[in-house]
């Protein structure tokens, strides 16, 4: 990226928003609609589609019709989950579906932890209370493979994203497909086809894969932040479910203006037939093994980086000791944090980015911790800074946990980028010289796609 096109960036996420600022917190909003949160939260979203035209590879190559239908297709899905009662009954049952999963799963985990499982005794153990739903859900996305149910779901909505956008058969697949699988197992389903793609083909599907979240850790999430509390999860539930659903559409917008198409497309759509076991048994074996890799992985990945953030903020507070800088701080912001840390730096720098999306004033800057935890560590650590905000009260506004909510939901940070390059390189080697030039550009899309959706949910919450 050159050094103009850095500071137009800087300048478009930045001045606004400190102009509008002035020299303390803006006030907070009114609950309700009004037409200032209207104008912001479309003035956001003109900010981060401003950012991605800055950033394409051929700005003359760029379909805005697809943009446009992309952008119509994600408002569609808020409104329907948010304000028409059938629609949002049906996400809500499919809420309940992941929260009776987790009720299965606990059941599994009880026989073999026992009394290890009782919170009330021994409060939340991470390894016997969450890692464990990794397993059951990765056992049963592979049952549900081998049935054929996930690619019938699948091809459909490939379908519709073929017909309506104009992308390619095997990228409307990839993308369909990462609604319910990760960034790893939703090229298997086009496995057949990653040696022959293009580079805007390539690159919509890595956007793809970072910009949703997979099945087998969206209850991982809902518990999470749910708790032991129904409703709660039941909330969470609906709006993760409409956040990976809302993240494909918004995939194609951001990858399809960050690296436009401009070689024919095939239109064709076919799910590659990968072995997932020869019979019912084989694959729920098979899912449990990639369901162990995988809560190993998370496990290891949050005493790595979570001991990371402290090393670093043991760093930040000595040099905020030396400097003076601790108690400013904590008088700047009435205590909320006790002086230079990873979290206060995040916080306030991108707190201005978040305030043009339609976060309240008063909540900007621990959202706006909350984002840069996800694109620097993962959003599993997010996820838990945020279930710790939650509980110490930290939101003014529900409309900001509901963005926060969507914004964080996604792989979108610097560690995915090795993992999508590993997956994909795998299944496709000579593709492996394009992946890595793609890689940072791919984050940068996958992390705008969720804030075009918290941008359009902020609008329609008021």
């Amino acid at each position: 990226m050159s050094i103009t096109k850095f500071l137009l960036v800087f300048a478009i996420i930045f001045l606004p928003s400190l102009l509008l600022a002035g020299n303390g917190q803006p006030a907070a909003p009114p609950e309700g609609f009004s037409f200032l949160n209207l104008l912001r939260g479309m003035l956001g979203m003109a900010v981060v589609i401003g950012i991605a035209y800055l950033l394409s590879s051929d700005r003359k190559a760029i379909s805005w019709r697809i943009v446009g239908i992309g952008l119509s297709f994600q408002l569609i899905i808020a409104l329907a989950v948010l304000k028409i009662p059938f629609i949002k009954t049906a996400f809500e049952y499919m809420g309940m579906f992941f929260i009776k999963v987790l009720e299965f799963t606990k059941s599994g985990s009880e026989f073999v932890f026992g009394s290890l499982m009782d919170t009330d005794s021994f409060g939340v153990i991470f390894a016997f209370q969450i890692l464990p739903t990794i397993i059951f859900f990765s056992a049963l996305t592979s049952l549900l493979f081998y049935l054929g149910i996930i690619q019938k779901i699948v091809y459909g909505l490939a379908w519709l994203l073929t017909k309506t956008l104009r992308i390619s058969g095997s990228e409307s697949l990839s993308a369909a497909g990462n609604i319910f699988l990760g960034m790893t197992e939703s090229p298997l389903l086009i496995k057949e086809y990653l040696e022959k793609m293009n580079r805007s083909e390539m690159f919509l599907v890595m956007v793809g894969g970072l910009a949703t979240i997979a099945g087998s850790v969206l209850g991982i999430y809902i518990g999470i932040l749910g708790g032991d509390n129904y409703e709660g999860q039941l909330m969470f539930a609906k709006h993760l479910i409409t956040a990976s659903v809302m993240a494909a559409p918004g995939a194609v917008v951001l990858a399809k203006i960050l690296v436009p198409q401009t070689k024919p497309i095939k239109s064709d759509i076919k799910i590659t037939k990968d072995d997932i076991g020869s019979n019912v048994l084989e694959s729920i074996a098979n899912g449990t093994t990639q369901g162990i890799r995988l809560a190993v992985n998370v496990g290891a990945m949050l005493i790595v980086f979570i001991a990371m953030v402290y090393m670093f903020n043991f760093l930040l507070l000595k040099i905020g000791d030396w400097t003076a800088l601790n108690e400013s701080i904590m008088q700047l912001t009435a205590g909320r944090y006790e002086g230079l840390s990873l979290q206060f730096i995040l916080g306030y720098s991108l707190a201005p980015l978040t305030w043009l999306l339609g976060v309240p004033a008063a909540d900007m800057a621990v959202v706006g911790q909350l984002f840069g935890e996800k694109i620097i560590l993962n959003e599993m650590v997010a996820y838990f800074s945020f279930r710790n905000s939650l509980a110490a009260g930290a939101f003014v506004y529900d409309k900001s946990i509901i963005m926060t909510t969507y914004m964080l939901c996604g792989f979108a940070n610097i560690s995915s980028i090795g993992i999508i390059l590993g997956g994909i390189g795998a299944l496709a080697p000579g593709k492996k010289t394009m992946l890595s030039q793609l890689g940072f550009k791919a984050l940068v899309g996958g992390a705008m796609a969720s804030l075009l959706s918290a941008a359009l949910i902020g609008i329609i919450l008021g």
